[in-house]
C-alpha cells in the first residue's frame, strides 16, 4: 500500500487502492518529509486537515510537490518550513467525488393502515437512491474524525433502517389511493427524499434523488386490482357481462366446472335462444302473405264446373260464362 514503516517519513501521499464503493479514505502517516509529493487521481479530492480543522482542499487531478505547491496554500501551515532532518505532521482525507447510486428494497412487508383492510395492507417496495458528499467540514467533524474510511454500505444501512417508517408516513399522507400507489410514487418519493436528506445532511451528505420503482401487493390483492382495471376499461354493462361470462367459463375449464360455470352457460344459452326467436320473427315479417284469392273456398278451379272447359285462371268461364269466383 505505502512504502514506509511506522515512524518513517513518507515520499508520496496518495490513495492508490481506490475503491468505487468507498466514500473516503484517510491518509494519516506521522510525518511528511521534505521533497514528498501529493498525487490526486480523477474523481478524488484531497483535504489537508490538522486536529479536525481543514487546512486546504485540492481538487485538480495531478502530481504536486508538497513543499512548493501544497504548503504555501495551507491556511495555518503556510509559514511552515521543512527542517533538514524533520518532517511535517499532517492528515489527508481523500474523498470520492462521484454521485453514488444505491438499490434499496423493503426486507419484509409493511402493514399500511387502510379502512378497507382492518389489519392493514401488507406492501413491499423497491427502488434506488443517489447521494454524494457536499460538506467536508461536517464530514470531518462527525465521521472522518473518528473513522479511517467509510463505505457506501454504511450509508445504505443508515437509510434502510428508517425507510419503513418514512414509507408508511408518506403513503398514508393525505389519503393516498392504497390500490394505485404507483400513480403517486413520484410524490411519495420526493417526500421521502426530503426526510432522508435531513437525516444525513448533518454529516455532510446530500440525497440527490430517491426513486420508487414499484410497489408490490399480496397476490390476492394484485389479482383483484388487475381484474378491476380490466373491467373499468370495458365501458358498458353488456361488454362487462360478456367478460364476466368468459371469466366464469375459463375458471370452469381450469377447475373442472362449478356453479358459476353452469350459471354462465345457462345465461349464454338463454341469450342465444332469444337471438334465434328474434331472427325467426324477422323472417316471418319479411315473408309475403298469400292473396285472399288463392286461399280456401275462394280459389278459382282449373276447370268450369258447368261445362268442364279449362278456366285459365279467369273469374268467368270463357265457354259458358259461368261465374267461377
Amino acid at each position: 500500500m505505502f512504502d514506509f514503516f511506522k515512524g518513517q517519513l513518507s515520499d508520496v501521499i496518495e490513495w492508490n487502492e481506490f475503491r468505487e464503493d468507498m466514500i473516503f479514505w484517510k491518509w494519516n502517516n506521522d510525518e511528511v518529509k521534505k521533497g514528498s509529493k501529493l498525487i490526486i487521481r480523477p474523481g478524488q479530492d484531497a483535504i489537508f486537515f490538522d486536529q479536525g480543522k481543514i487546512e486546504g482542499v485540492f481538487k485538480d487531478e495531478g502530481e504536486y510537490e508538497i513543499e512548493s505547491e501544497i504548503v504555501p496554500f495551507l491556511s495555518t501551515l503556510k509559514g511552515f518550513k521543512f527542517g533538514f532532518n524533520s518532517g511535517m505532521r499532517v492528515e489527508v482525507l481523500f474523498v470520492n467525488t462521484k454521485e453514488f447510486t444505491v438499490k434499496w428494497g423493503t426486507k419484509s412487508a409493511i402493514n399500511i393502515p387502510t379502512q378497507q383492510l382492518p389489519g392493514g395492507m401488507p406492501i413491499r417496495a423497491n427502488g434506488t437512491f443517489q447521494f454524494k458528499v457536499t460538506d467536508y467540514v461536517k464530514l470531518i467533524d462527525n465521521i472522518a474524525g473518528v473513522k479511517d474510511n467509510y463505505l457506501v454500505e454504511d450509508i445504505r444501512l443508515r437509510i434502510t433502517s428508517i425507510l419503513d417508517q418514512l414509507l408508511m408516513k408518506w403513503i398514508t399522507k393525505e389519503g393516498k389511493d392504497m390500490f394505485n400507489l404507483q400513480a403517486n410514487s413520484f410524490e411519495i418519493g420526493k417526500g421521502i427524499q426530503e426526510d432522508l436528506d435531513m437525516q444525513i445532511n448533518s454529516d455532510g451528505f446530500e440525497i440527490t434523488r430517491f426513486t420508487i420503482m414499484s410497489f408490490n401487493y399480496p397476490k390476492e390483492i394484485q389479482d383483484m386490482i388487475t381484474k378491476s382495471a380490466s373491467h373499468s376499461m370495458i365501458g358498458d354493462m353488456n361488454r362487462y357481462k360478456e367478460v364476466a361470462f368468459t371469466d366464469a367459463i375459463s375458471e370452469g375449464k381450469s377447475e373442472g366446472g362449478n356453479t358459476a360455470t353452469d350459471m354462465a352457460g345457462m345465461m349464454m344459452g338463454m341469450n342465444m335462444a332469444q337471438e334465434m326467436v328474434k331472427g325467426m320473427n324477422q323472417n316471418n315479417s319479411s315473408t309475403p302473405q298469400s292473396s285472399p284469392a288463392n286461399n280456401g273456398n275462394n280459389a278459382i278451379p282449373n276447370f268450369c264446373p258447368n261445362c268442364g272447359n279449362k278456366t285459365s285462371g279467369m273469374n268467368f268461364c270463357g265457354n259458358c260464362g259461368h261465374k267461377l269466383a
